[in-house]
């Protein structure tokens, strides 16, 4: 029997990048001012976005970076 080879299955695609956003939970961010924060980058693992974060404090000293938990629920498709 021939394959219908124009269906897409567009569900578990956007359920899959749905998922891989989660997994890059802990986020490095540069504070500019007390409630404005711009994320630098996000990790998987909290020992990654540690070492990062030492990492980039070495490099711009006189910038303030914060590392926390992003657990982008908005962008989470269930």
């Amino acid at each position: 029997m021939p394959q219908n080879t124009d269906y897409k299955d567009t569900t578990s695609e956007n359920q899959a990048i749905a998922y891989k956003k989660r997994l890059n939970g802990w986020a490095v961010a540069r504070v500019v001012t007390e409630q404005e924060k711009v994320i630098v980058s996000r990790f998987r693992s909290r020992a990654d976005a540690e070492g990062y974060i030492q990492h980039i404090r070495q490099m711009i000293p006189d910038t303030v970076f914060e590392l926390f938990f992003d657990c982008q629920r908005e962008e989470v498709v269930m």
